[in-house]
């Protein structure tokens, strides 16, 4: 089992790990920065030793990387890890953001129901089972997470069951969501937000998030 930096330090991007298993093209680690896909939000992109990861899988709480090519290393070598920041930080940003804007429907519109959510680096989204359509609700949720992001509350992050890795993020006064991602530190991290909504088929909703700036403050938020 990997140790799990990126829980740890989300902002890490660099990793000095040793290799613990070798399967062809397949390896595993003794510790990791690399994220796999979890929970709706894709999988980090990087490299191992400078050889590209295909494919982050997650197999309970084994994190197994499939690489481009046939290692350059062995059983027991200490490798380097390096992830695309830029990649991580947006999808920490739209991680964060959606889950905040599904919170802020769960506490307007009892009886709504998701059913389906997607983080990439360039959106999130999630879908819901919902009669009517979603639209005029968005000003009314976008303003209220607008200023919760604004607020610069802190972003607790942490173990609800260590053991079975159950994680939760929280922001007092607001809500506690259970969520095993990649969580920034303060909520101001991801700016300014534009929802939009999408018709799916008869009784469901898309609402679409995206960021109206990709400026860093990752250097702010570390000095």
């Amino acid at each position: 089992m990997s140790e799990k930096l990126f829980w740890v330090n989300p902002y890490q991007t660099e990793l000095n790990s040793r290799v613990t298993n070798v399967d062809g093209n397949k390896v595993e680690l003794d510790q990791t920065i690399f994220f796999a896909e979890s929970g709706g939000q894709e999988s980090d992109k990087g490299t191992i030793n400078g050889i590209p990861v295909l494919i982050a899988q997650k197999l309970g709480v084994r994190l197994i990387y499939t690489l481009e090519s046939s290692p350059n290393f062995t059983l027991g070598d200490t490798v380097t890890t390096c992830i695309d920041w830029k990649r991580r930080y947006a999808l920490m940003k739209l991680h964060f953001a959606a889950e905040v804007v599904l919170e802020m429907f769960y506490q307007h519109r009892e009886g709504i129901v998701k059913i389906g959510a997607h983080i990439s680096e360039n959106k999130s989204r999630i879908d819901f089972e919902w009669s009517e359509n979603i639209g005029p609700l968005l000003k009314e949720i976008e303003t209220d997470v607008q200023d919760l992001i604004n607020s610069d509350s802190v972003i607790i992050s942490d173990f609800s069951d260590q053991e079975s890795e159950r994680r939760y993020w929280r922001v007092d006064g607001f809500a506690q969501v259970p969520c095993g991602g990649t969580h920034l530190k303060r909520t101001s991290e991801v700016g300014q937000i534009q929802l939009k909504r999408k018709n799916i088929g008869k009784g469901k909703e898309r609402v679409e998030i995206t960021l109206c700036s990709q400026v860093d403050r990752a250097l702010e938020i570390d000095s």
